[in-house]
């Protein structure tokens, strides 16, 4: 319903128009974001079978790795329907409701990816500082723990947001969202109204949610190098820090892409907006395609059952 200045009163409708400025090769941009996203489906698919069916794999370290496939294969799928939806055959439309509902999946669940990157990162610090605990302080009880925790934080979290926007946000300007996806300052952004106060809370449950992930697991890996240098023999250090190569490589991959497509999209103010809405969807989109890969090659016990499970497909029948 149209105001008298314009204005649109609580859209029941949004439209997404996908990456602004390239309208017109969206076709072809969706063709390797399918990719990716079967890739990660059907990767992370793998490494949750695996883990589920060899009971040697039932230790904690591969428990996070298959709450962080589970979370993956949740994020990518709560964007990229929609997202191709909007590249190939112009469904723009979603409801607001809908598009609230996306935006709270969206952000919960890259809350519970840091949270499982923290557990796993915590871990890794006591298996190789303190090695003799680690089977008593990694309790099944305590993963259960770990695994509701983590999700009930993001959820939790992130709620505020959906009730700023319902509560406070009633007047629009438009309806049209320049991004592929329902993202927190997308929304905000279209209201007339004073929005300081939902740009705090974002940034504060970011900083609560991520900022703090990312203190605690390099205070984490630094306590490992640390323990892992003093190792007198080398093998042993070898060992000690090979086991970390994959949880790094995901951590990186993961913390730098989102500070990137975050520091770019709020001070990148002279960077094209296609820039900004393909380092989101990569943003996305990426870690759920390399976390897989990088877990099949780098770690032995997961490498060794991928290659049994194609060499002898009778193999999860045991």
């Amino acid at each position: 319903m149209l105001t008298s200045n314009g204005s649109v009163f609580m859209p029941s409708v949004l439209t997404l128009i996908g990456i602004p400025g390239l309208e017109s090769v969206q076709c072809w941009i969706g063709i390797p974001f399918c990719v990716m996203y079967l890739i990660a489906v059907i990767g992370n698919t793998l490494i949750l079978v695996i883990i589920k069916y060899e009971n040697s794999l039932h230790r904690p370290m591969y428990i996070f790795l298959a709450m962080l496939g589970a979370t993956d294969i949740a994020l990518s799928t709560c964007i990229l329907p929609k997202m191709l939806g909007i590249f190939w055959f112009h469904l723009t439309e979603i409801s607001f409701e809908g598009c609230l509902l996306q935006m709270w999946l969206l952000h919960s669940f890259q809350g519970i990816e840091s949270g499982v990157l923290l557990a796993m990162a915590l871990d890794r610090y006591v298996a190789i500082c303190n090695p003799l605990r680690h089977a008593t302080i990694f309790s099944r009880q305590l993963l259960t723990h770990i695994g509701v925790g983590v999700t009930l934080r993001a959820a939790i979290f992130i709620a505020p947001c959906l009730v700023l926007i319902k509560c406070r946000l009633k007047l629009y300007r438009t309806t049209i969202i320049s991004h592929s996806y329902c993202e927190h300052m997308a929304i905000v952004k279209l209201a007339t109204e004073d929005i300081r106060i939902n740009k705090i809370y974002g940034l504060f449950a970011a900083f609560t949610i991520l900022g703090v992930d990312i203190i605690f697991i390099t205070l984490s890996y630094v306590q490992i190098f640390i323990a892992v240098f003093q190792l007198p023999q080398k093998e042993a250090r070898f060992k000690a820090f090979n086991t970390c190569i994959a949880h790094i490589c995901v951590f990186l991959q993961f913390y730098l892409l989102a500070f990137f497509s975050f520091f770019t999209h709020r001070f990148g103010s002279h960077i094209p907006p296609y820039v900004h809405i393909l380092l989101s969807n990569l943003y996305l989109l990426v870690p759920p395609f390399l976390n897989p890969i990088v877990y099949g090659v780098k770690t032995e016990q997961i490498r060794n059952h991928v290659l049994t499970i194609f060499l002898s497909p009778k193999h999860l029948d045991h």
